[in-house]
């Protein structure tokens, strides 16, 4: 028999007789759970299991409760559900039942909650030298809003951080100097004006011409002038011109363009565009193409062909999204895999015009000129490990095994010159710029050595490490001096190597606090779909916000008091 004991101690004893080996395996396998829902510290002896309950355990279940809303990303009404309610009772707390809080009394907590984190981060923000901050707006529900994400790395342990600092609704138009006004109050807000190093966005005109108009004015280089002139103003101009003063008070960052929205664009503009301009490549690109897309549609939309497709290549066809071009090379890459007779097979079976050798080719090649693109971009995307001193060499990597790749090809054969050409044009502020370089040189995984090196030196080493491949210059060993010198030398090649060169830390923290992309930014406009959804569309723009802040900065996942 199993006897539970309360104390006044705040301390639970659970027995069980020692004969009854089946009750104690029975207790010893559910007492877990039981202990994660309630986040009890707990010690466990042969026949004794005590727990003890924390102090301020109310406090405690509340915030537990908050963990599970807003990391699941659950209705605030949750807590005031019959069942949730019925499981909350059966926890105990001081010997009593445990009791949800109601729907008024948990947003009131979540509000708290907030504004703890919005301290917190502030005063985290504070100690960082160097920040730069993503940017973009996603329109939902006939709702636009304009997410801001910041990024940094931490000069104690040299790890990447980031933290949301805004999700707020944007009403009106999305004009140049509407974001322009918009980004600078959340900047300033978080006292973040003069730290952020660079923000990155897509290529949109809107976002290009706000930070283009209220970039930061050069500083003057001219001395004092020799006479101080006396210039009369109209009182009448003053006022007419008062309110200009503000937009003058605006001042972006330096910008910076989303990567993986350029690369995007060398797929789906310059690659296209050669591809039907091209009267060797446009027919059998267009018919090759248009053939796998009845295959998609097909697959996609019956479930019988679904199923053939399954029985054939024991797999599922992958279907493109119209708003990422690697998805589209996913699902080619897919196809370019199924053997040409078991793609007669497919197509015959769902009555569609069959691939003959030459398109299946055509494929193949397209896929096999496009790989190390898709790699760029995957790279490019990350976010944990990824800086902006990722981007030249990517770049470079990605040129010199495009056109690897060009002596094995048949029908795409000019291919490979046009993706390069595309680099070069579209990343020309990048290929020249001392800044990237720089902060390539400040990443040890780049300094000025060959790749191929370390990656003997490292055996199993990743897709991304197989990736970069450089040249190996021997001449900056001999001209580089003192702690440049050392730091070239050193064979480390982790970011806290840079502890031991504070010069090159320092460097590496204001040039590397960027990521390539604006993915990060995206990635929280995902997290606010799956929280506003159809269902919840009445949620207020605040809520909303609190909410989505509340889960991406995980504050309920690593609080836990």
């Amino acid at each position: 028999m199993l006897f539970i004991l309360f104390t006044y101690t705040k301390i639970i004893i659970i027995a069980f007789q020692s004969c009854g080996d089946i009750r104690r395996k029975a207790v010893q396998t559910c007492l877990p759970h039981l202990l994660v829902l309630i986040n009890y510290s707990v010690l466990i002896t042969y026949d004794v299991v005590i727990v003890k309950l924390e102090s301020d355990f109310p406090k405690t279940l509340h915030r537990l409760i908050a963990r599970y809303v807003v990391e699941d990303m659950k209705p605030i009404s949750t807590v005031e559900s019959h069942a949730f309610r019925q499981l909350i009772s059966h926890i105990p707390v001081r010997g009593r039942a445990g009791k949800a809080p109601s729907r008024k009394t948990f947003s009131s907590f979540l509000d708290q909650e907030y504004a703890n984190m919005e301290s917190e981060l502030k005063n985290t923000l504070d100690m960082v030298e160097y920040i730069s901050t993503t940017a973009d707006i996603w329109t939902v529900h006939n709702k636009s809003f304009l997410g801001v994400t910041a990024h940094w790395i931490n000069a104690q342990n040299m790890k990447r951080e980031k933290a949301a600092l805004a999700c707020r609704r944007f009403m009106g138009r999305h004009t140049y100097d509407s974001i322009a006004s918009e980004l600078d109050n959340i900047n300033s807000s978080h006292v973040l004006s003069f730290k952020i190093t660079s923000t990155v966005t897509d290529n949109g005109s809107n976002f290009v011409k706000a930070f283009k108009v209220y970039r930061p004015a050069p500083e003057s280089d001219d001395s004092e002038s020799e006479e101080d002139e006396v210039t009369f103003v109209s009182i009448g101009d003053v006022l007419q011109n008062a309110a200009d003063d503000a937009d003058d008070a605006i001042s972006l960052p330096p910008h910076q363009r989303c990567a993986s929205h350029t690369m995007n664009l060398i797929s789906c503009t310059d690659v296209e565009k050669w591809l039907l301009s091209e009267a060797a490549t446009k027919t059998i690109y267009r018919s090759a193409t248009t053939k796998c897309a009845g295959l998609w549609n097909k697959a996609s939309r019956s479930t019988v062909a679904a199923e053939i497709v399954d029985d054939i290549i024991a797999k599922k066809l992958l279907v493109p999204c119209t708003t990422r071009w690697n998805s589209f090379y996913y699902a080619l890459e897919r196809i370019s895999k199924i053997p040409v007779v078991e793609l007669h097979t497919i197509s015959t079976t769902l009555q569609l015009k069959c691939f003959n050798e030459r398109e299946h080719q055509c494929i193949r090649e397209y896929c096999a000129v496009m790989k190390p693109l898709t790699v760029a971009l995957d790279i490019l995307q990350g976010e944990d490990h990824c800086f902006y001193g990722t981007l030249l060499p990517t770049l470079e990597s990605l040129m010199t095994k495009t056109l690897a790749i060009k002596n094995g090809l048949q029908i795409l054969v000019g291919l490979p010159d046009t993706v390069v050409q595309a680099v070069k044009t579209r990343f020309a502020h990048v290929l020249g710029s001392e800044d990237a370089l720089l902060a390539a040189v400040t990443l040890p995984k780049f300094k000025l050595r060959t790749s191929a090196t370390n990656t003997t030196q490292h055996a199993g080493s990743s897709k991304e490490d197989e990736f970069f491949s450089f040249e190996e210059n021997e001449d900056i060993y001999a001209t580089a001096e003192g702690e440049v010198a050392e730091y070239l030398k050193s064979g480390a090649t982790g970011l806290d190597s840079l502890n031991h060169f504070p010069m090159i830390k320092k460097l590496s923290l204001k040039l590397n606090a960027a990521t390539p992309s604006s993915a990060p930014v995206e990635r929280l406009f995902s997290l606010g779909n799956l929280i506003l959804t159809p269902k919840r569309n009445k949620l207020s723009d605040h809520k909303f916000e609190k909410l989505l802040l509340l889960r991406y900065n995980r504050w309920f996942d690593g609080n836990q008091s």
